[in-house]
């Protein structure tokens, strides 16, 4: 599903425009955004949550020369379903 698809969705679910969907959904993806650049939780219960974790730095190889490489540690966006998003997708 694309975002378009969810904006049509969220429109017609709510019996509003698509633009004032298409708002809403822009709104949800940056206060997801916003909150985890934070280093917070956003939590969406019955959905599920969204975190961030943190990886540690590594070492890899470049496939193409087999060189070994540093690879730096950073931090990554998760997500966990929720019990009731799960049940669903049975």
């Amino acid at each position: 599903m694309s975002k378009s698809e969810i904006i049509d969705a969220v429109a017609s679910a709510a019996g509003i425009s698509k633009v004032a969907a298409g708002k809403a959904v822009d709104a949800f993806i940056d206060g997801v955004a916003k909150a985890l650049k934070k280093g917070g939780k956003v939590t969406l219960v019955g959905f599920g949550t969204f975190s961030v974790s943190k990886r540690k730095a590594r070492k890899g190889r470049n496939p193409r020369t087999g060189e070994e490489i540093k690879i730096p540690a950073t931090k990554t966006p998760r997500f966990s379903a929720g019990k009731a998003l799960r049940q669903a997708v049975k």
